[in-house]
């Protein structure tokens, strides 16, 4: 697929992800959607990529869905995105991300409406001083989607998810981090290094087991039956247990040597 709204840059073991609609704060579009859920899928499959941190270009991060675009080509009776939330109907987000190798977003800006929905699933927020976050649905006539409902709780807390969807008021970054929103807020300049540092952390870590971990926190985040959540755990660790890579894991232990599961993994594809 050739990107026309998006960019990608490979900056070690990490995938820069930038939305690239400058002019438009980069508003989204089922087109920015494929895009991004392309370049996902492709460094999922590419063995030297660890992580992926997605930002926006320019001074928005982005400004929710292209009225144009998107709702006013369904009130005309064009939608083309009717079957997932927003979403073209080939691009199961939520599956994407929760399966995906770990994310990180990097809010260099305002983020409205699904500019929010689209990375409550991600693994780590970052957000520059400067940024702003709206979960605007209301004030649009509106509902929030990408099971934002859910997520937003869970990020925030049952009163503060309710006051941010209900008002739709815009929400500096100090206040969303302080709310649980975000984890971290740095001046600007810092922010695409902050977030490479922790993708970084995370990208050094077995790919296979970090994909596991995300699976199990989708899983049993909230779930209710104690001993389900465990048994998932235990069938998991059975599967770690014969892997190459936490072999390697106790021989560098046990040798005093730093690991590389990467080349662990590759060994035991060959």
């Amino acid at each position: 697929m050739d990107y026309t709204q998006i960019k990608t840059e490979k900056r070690g073991n990490i995938l820069i992800l930038t939305m690239n609609r400058p002019e438009r704060l980069n508003a989204w579009t089922g087109r920015m959607a494929a895009e991004q859920a392309d370049a996902i899928k492709r460094a999922n499959d590419d063995p030297d990529i660890g992580a992926i941190v997605m930002t926006g270009e320019g001074r928005g991060f982005c400004a929710g869905a292209d009225i144009s675009d998107t709702f006013q080509s369904r009130i005309d009776g064009q939608d083309r995105n009717n079957d997932n939330g927003g979403m073209p109907s080939d691009v199961d987000w939520i599956d994407l991300v929760r399966s995906s190798k770990p994310m990180i977003a990097a809010v260099n800006g305002p983020a409205v409406g699904i500019g929010v929905t689209m990375i409550l699933p991600f693994d780590v927020i970052v957000a520059a001083e400067e940024a702003k976050f709206g979960m605007v649905f209301v004030k649009m006539g509106i509902v929030p989607e990408l099971a934002s409902s859910h997520f937003l709780v869970s990020r925030m807390g049952w009163g503060h998810a309710n006051e941010m969807m209900l008002t739709g008021r815009l929400y500096p970054a100090a206040e969303a981090k302080e709310k649980g929103l975000c984890e971290y807020v740095v001046p600007g300049a810092q922010l695409l290094d902050k977030a490479l540092e922790i993708a970084s952390l995370i990208a050094e870590n077995p790919s296979r087991q970090l994909r596991m971990t995300k699976q199990l926190i989708s899983q049993n985040a909230c779930e209710t039956d104690m001993k389900a959540a465990q048994k998932r755990e235990v069938e998991a660790l059975k599967v770690c247990y014969t892997s190459a890579e936490h072999k390697e894991a106790v021989d560098a232990f046990l040798n005093k040597r730093k690991p590389d599961f990467r080349k662990a993994a590759q060994r035991a594809a060959e």
